[in-house]
């Protein structure tokens, strides 16, 4: 009985563990605010920008 209940906490750890590790390891400051997520990425380029897609573009008048 005792083994059992022994390995249902060591399986609670681990999965605690996984879990604090995916919500909190990949971002330095944290969450993103709800800002930063809805502005556009200044890294991005432009479409006009992109080889091979100016000739789809419709002409501006």
């Amino acid at each position: 009985m005792g083994l059992i209940v022994l390995e249902a906490l060591g399986a609670l750890l681990i999965l605690v563990g996984i879990v604090w590790w995916t919500m909190f390891s990949g971002r330095k400051n944290g969450e993103i605010d709800a800002d930063a997520r809805s502005a556009p990425s200044p890294a991005a380029p432009a479409p006009a920008a992109m080889p091979g897609k100016a000739e789809a573009l419709p002409k501006e008048p």
